[in-house]
């Protein structure tokens, strides 16, 4: 719309600049997805083929948003984790918000055939488009991302427990879905494992951890990489941004001048300006996603074992 008369439409569009300093949440939940399951015969409570579509859909965000450090998700929710000083889009929240969505929920059509099955060879059809709603939390501190992240999985253990228990006492005890929820009114932790084992000899905590805990993607960098990340001094770090940041500084400009300001950062050889040089100073280029399922209630030992305290800053 240059040099065009209408052009001063432009000045109606608004944008939301997130806090700066804070960790971005991206959550993702499904949308209706109680008839949607039982349209495409999931099975119940839990299809291992819907927690690996969500899982790959998940990979795919964290590969093209290189800011992403963790992500968790369980049932037909994913929470995406980017760290303290990502700076994508500039931090504009309706550009984050729709890319993210918009790849998450294209990435679950793509991939449906790969986990339900080719039509062709018997597979379940996709009879429906999935939907998906989105919002971003911000949270000021380590602490709050990692309660944020244990309040995710604790909400995990207490709907899979009481699914588990539901289905379990519909399909191996006869009750009527209706009967099965007056069975287990007001029942506790301890009453509904009670329930499986002494009915139906089944223990909760041989379930599979993906149903009890969910899963965590996490960005990893090699040992190698990290040694030579250790073995470098200071000083040569402290030049090498100098340097990235004054060559970046000079391609944003050149961007803004072609008209686009909201390309990410490079994948790659990237560096994290805001981390102190004294410390840990370099992303590596080499990125590799690890795929979990570890307890954030009890422990989060993860944030220890995988050094994510240094990667959130």
């Amino acid at each position: 719309m240059a040099n065009s008369k209408f052009e001063y439409v432009k000045k109606f569009e608004h944008s939301n600049p997130l806090l700066p300093s804070t960790y971005m949440v991206v959550r993702i939940d499904g949308r209706g997805f109680t008839n949607f399951t039982n349209l495409h015969n999931f099975e119940k409570p839990n299809d291992i083929r819907g927690l690996q579509l969500m899982n790959k859909c998940a990979k795919e965000v964290m590969k093209s948003f290189t800011e992403i450090i963790i992500a968790y998700g369980d049932s037909d929710e994913y929470s995406f984790a980017f760290k303290k000083s990502a700076n994508v889009f500039n931090r504009r929240e309706d550009k984050i918000l729709s890319c993210v969505l918009s790849l998450f929920s294209t990435s679950y059509v793509f991939f449906w055939s790969k986990y339900f099955g080719d039509t062709n060879t018997g597979g379940q059809k996709l009879l429906k488009v999935p939907s998906f709603d989105a919002r971003i939390v911000l949270y000021p501190s380590l602490e709050d991302l990692q309660n944020y992240l244990s309040w995710r999985q604790v909400d995990c253990h207490i709907n899979n427990q009481y699914n588990t228990c539901f289905w379990t006492i519909v399909q191996k005890g006869g009750l009527s879905t209706e009967q099965a929820q007056k069975r287990l009114k007001g029942t506790l932790t301890k009453d509904k494992n009670e329930i499986l084992f002494s009915e139906f000899g089944i223990n909760y905590n041989t379930i599979d951890e993906i149903f009890k805990r969910g899963s965590i993607w996490i960005r990893m960098i090699s040992k190698k990489e990290m040694k030579q990340q250790k073995s470098r001094k200071p000083q040569e770090i402290k030049e090498q941004i100098q340097q990235r940041n004054q060559s970046e500084q000079i391609n944003l400009e050149e961007e803004k001048k072609n008209g686009d300001s909201d390309v990410q950062d490079l994948k790659g050889d990237i560096i994290d300006m805001s981390l102190d040089v004294m410390t840990s100073a370099l992303k590596i280029s080499k990125k590799e996603l690890l795929l979990v399922h570890d307890d954030l209630v009890e422990k989060p030992a993860f944030y220890e074992k995988y050094e994510l305290i240094k990667k959130l800053k």
